[in-house]
């Protein structure tokens, strides 16, 4: 299993790593078949814009780097533009990933997708539709994964 420089560079430098403790919206995400669990805070100032971003992440070297590569991805970006963030988008920011590790790419989406509904659900406002996290992605792109690599 081949990895990319620079998945390489965020799992032995991540960034963003920690927590915010006044945090405008938590997620924490997770994959109990591979053991991966995320946690992603954010904080964002009135005109919606991402000025910090952390994160936390128990897993593989790959979880790591998703987590930090999306959190590059939308530090200083809009909610708007931070709900656009897909999971291929972080995988090809970091120039790809082994295809039995893109489950930490849909964990890292979600991550983000989770940490902006409990901001607008702070505010005591409904998350819009973007925001929705499908609790079993990742569980569907791991059990895809692992029927790759059987069959």
């Amino acid at each position: 299993m081949a990895y990319s420089e620079k998945v390489m560079d965020h799992f032995r430098n991540p960034r963003n790593v920690g927590t915010i403790d006044d945090a405008s919206g938590i997620a924490e995400v997770g994959n109990m078949k591979c053991g991966d669990i995320m946690k992603m805070y954010l904080q964002i100032d009135e005109s919606e814009t991402i000025t910090d971003v952390k994160f936390n992440t128990f897993g593989c070297g790959a979880a790591i780097a998703t987590s930090s590569m999306a959190t590059e991805l939308i530090k200083g970006r809009t909610v708007a533009e931070a709900l656009k963030l897909t999971n291929s988008a972080v995988v090809e920011a970091l120039e790809g990933l082994p295809p039995v590790k893109i489950h930490c790419s849909v964990l890292a989406e979600q991550a983000v997708k989770g940490a902006v509904s409990d901001y607008y659900k702070r505010r005591g406002l409904t998350p819009p539709p973007e925001a929705y996290i499908d609790e079993l992605a990742t569980e569907h792109a791991y059990d895809e994964e692992e029927a790759a690599v059987v069959h």
